[in-house]
Order: C-alpha cells, then sequence, then structure tokens
C-alpha cells in the first residue's frame, strides 16, 4: 500500500500587495511539518507542488525543517482556483475587497464562492467550477500514480484543491459536492496535511487537515 500526502500551503500575505508570498509565520508552518513528518519517518518518494510562489515557499521550508533532497516536480493542476477573479465577479463588491478585515472577507469570499459553484453563471468565469474538479480529479489521478506500494507521494497544493479532492473520495457528488467542498474548505489550516492511501481496494481518504504539529500562534486558517 502507498500513501499520498496532500499539504495546503502555509500562510500567505494577506492584506499585502504579493499575497502570494508566504508570512514569516507560513515560514515556520512548513518548517515544522517538515521536521514533524521526518521524525514520524515520512521519506518521500516523490514530491510534487503547483506553480504558485506559495507553494514553492512551502516546500522550501518543509524541506530544511525534514532535510529532504528528493527531487521536486512542478504541477500547474494543483494550482489554486482563482479567488480574486470568482470575489471580482460578485454583486455588489466592496470597492477594494482586500482592506476588509478577515472575519468579513471571509464572509464575502463564502458567498461568493457559493454563487461560482453554482454553475449557473460559468460563462462569467475564467475556469468553472466544473472544470476546477475536472484538473484537480485528473492531478490527484497522476499523484496516485506515483504513491505505488511502499511508495509516499507528497504533494504542495492549495486549500481548494484539497478540499475539492477530499470531497470526492468521500462520495460527494452531483449538488453535493459544491456543499461538501465549502464546508472542507473553509475550515482548511495552513500547512495542515490530508492523508490519502493507494492500494488494492483504490484510493481512500484516511485523514483530512492534520495539523498537530501546529500550536498556539503558528494555527492559522488564512
Amino acid at each position: 500500500m502507498g500513501q499520498l500526502l496532500l499539504v495546503r500551503h502555509g500562510q500567505a500575505s494577506f492584506g499585502a500587495d504579493d499575497y502570494d508570498v508566504l508570512s514569516p509565520t507560513g515560514w515556520e508552518q512548513g518548517r515544522r511539518l517538515g521536521a514533524h513528518l521526518s521524525a514520524a519517518g515520512v521519506a518521500p518518494t516523490a514530491l510534487v507542488r503547483g506553480t504558485m510562489r506559495r507553494h514553492r515557499e512551502t516546500l522550501e521550508a518543509m524541506c530544511e525543517g525534514a532535510g529532504w533532497a528528493t527531487p521536486v516536480d512542478e504541477d500547474g493542476r494543483w494550482d489554486e482556483f482563482d479567488h480574486l477573479g470568482v470575489i471580482a465577479r460578485f454583486p455588489d463588491l466592496p470597492a477594494d475587497p482586500h482592506q476588509l478585515d478577515r472575519r468579513t472577507f471571509q464572509e464575502l469570499f463564502e458567498r461568493a464562492t457559493a454563487r461560482w459553484t453554482g454553475g449557473g453563471n460559468d460563462s462569467e468565469y475564467d475556469e468553472s467550477f466544473r472544470d476546477f474538479e475536472a484538473r484537480s480529479s485528473a492531478a490527484l489521478a497522476d499523484a496516485v500514480a506515483r504513491a505505488g506500494s511502499g511508495e509516499t507521494a507528497v504533494v504542495v497544493t492549495s486549500g481548494g484543491v484539497v478540499g475539492l479532492v477530499a470531497a470526492g473520495l468521500l462520495g460527494a457528488s452531483g449538488d453535493g459536492l459544491p456543499e461538501t467542498w465549502q464546508r472542507l474548505n473553509t475550515v482548511a489550516v495552513n500547512s495542515g496535511v490530508t492523508r490519502v492511501l493507494v492500494g488494492p481496494r483504490g484510493t481512500r481518504l484516511l485523514t483530512f487537515n492534520e495539523h498537530e504539529h501546529l500550536g498556539g500562534e503558528l494555527l492559522t486558517y488564512r
């Protein structure tokens, strides 16, 4: 049996000019996670990340903490959906939504993504929710193929992708998929780990959002 570890990136720089840069907290989350996984005996046979800077920096921090030297592959299918584009198409948008406090922004984010996942306005978006689902599923299939018997593949991605993969593995489909995805996406922790088992009985979700390597101020959601 093999395993696939899906890692949400560390805390990015909310409210900064470049959100994609890890905050100091995000760097420490990555280092803590790497050290935690190494101490638990995780020795990845494959390392994969999305193309976003926060993915790259999180994996760099993890490798620093773990001492891993495994070659890294980049795969844009693990990139997050364009949350800025989704929010920008929400009716009655505030003049500058990124000047909102975190709680108010989260409320706006959830309302905007609910509209996006509804599917009635697909032509307004560069990537529909269904297209996002399709590319996430394809990325998962390729990663699973790299997690054969006794092997461990580690993927650094974003919370939206992790939540969508987990929702699918839980059996959510049709109209139930967006609702399950929303529920998982809103509780995803920065640098949280989702474990997927790969074996003769198929691909199964073992855990979602592990974060015992975090504590105190290192526990963040956005």
